[in-house]
């Protein structure tokens, strides 16, 4: 946990769940655990992780994994990138939401259809015309 009375500047990353109280300028890389700005939390910095959860404020890029949630004492200036939102009654947001992060995988899938046979086609039908 980052206190109220802490201020951090430059990259905080490791290998558990983090509570900000306090202050952070940089980056915040906890990409498979849980992030949470507690409600007086001041980051102006981008953040990734499994989760993330905004109580306080934030500005600066949010990249959740599987979910970003910002409450209803939320506010937050930068863009959302994470497969699932959720902005309560009354949170603060500025930016952009992309709920379709990175899923070139199913873009392929829908996109892609086999072409007909020449079988498939009705006599005197141009392929190319129409």
């Amino acid at each position: 946990m980052i206190g109220q009375s802490i201020v951090i500047k430059g990259t905080v990353s490791g290998d558990e769940d983090l509570v900000i109280q306090g202050s952070v300028e940089g980056t915040v890389e906890l990409g498979q655990h849980e992030v949470s700005v507690g409600q007086s939390g001041r980051v102006s910095a981008d953040i990734t992780a499994k989760t993330v959860r905004i109580d306080g404020e934030v500005a600066g890029d949010i990249k959740g994994h599987e979910k970003v949630i910002i409450s209803k004492s939320g506010n937050v200036r930068g863009n959302i990138v994470a497969p699932r939102v959720t902005l309560e009654d009354g949170a603060i947001f500025k930016g952009s939401i992309d709920m379709d992060p990175g899923d070139e995988g199913a873009k392929v899938s829908l996109a892609t259809k086999p072409a007909p046979k020449s079988d498939d086609i009705a006599p005197g039908f141009d392929l190319k015309s129409g």
